[in-house]
């Protein structure tokens, strides 16, 4: 699963998105319209700054904005960025590998060799998606089966 820091940052990012090339964004209004805790958020795009993917700007107009387009901002260096890899074991890390604790020899598991499969097709995948990029999105869980009662109690 994705930290709360890595979901809050996408969802940053993608505000900064929407709004690329019309000047700063406040932190407040990323932060109110994209429901993250502004003390949170302050931190996030601080590193994001650090990175050179946000510039910050001082002063009564300041805010936030995109220090890269959107096509060239891609979601896996951002989960690399926050996360630090892709791979939902530690075995199947690239960048970041560790034995797994309690584990069969790396040569003998099975189970890492399906992780690393997972972890390659997820990056390519996510390596492909940028911020530019348009989603369809689903409705909510159980709201495409929901039942509305009309006539009421």
């Amino acid at each position: 699963m994705l930290s709360q820091k890595t979901r809050y940052t996408i969802r940053a990012l993608q505000h900064l998105a929407d709004h690329f090339r019309q000047g700063a964004v406040r932190l407040d209004s990323i932060a109110t319209t994209q429901n993250i805790p502004r003390k949170f958020l302050t931190v996030i795009l601080s590193e994001l700054v650090r990175e050179g993917l946000v510039i910050s700007h001082r002063g009564r107009d300041g805010g936030y904005e995109l220090g890269l387009a959107p096509v060239d901002i891609r979601y896996g260096d951002v989960i690399r960025l926050t996360r630090g890899s892709l791979a939902l074991t530690p075995c199947a890390s690239r960048n970041a590998h560790e034995h797994c604790a309690n584990c069969l020899p790396e040569a003998d598991c099975r189970l890492r060799a399906l992780m690393l499969m997972l972890r390659d097709e997820m990056a390519t995948m996510l390596d492909r998606v940028t911020l530019a990029d348009v989603f369809v999105l689903e409705p909510a869980h159980g709201e495409e089966n929901a039942e509305v009662d009309i006539e009421g109690p």
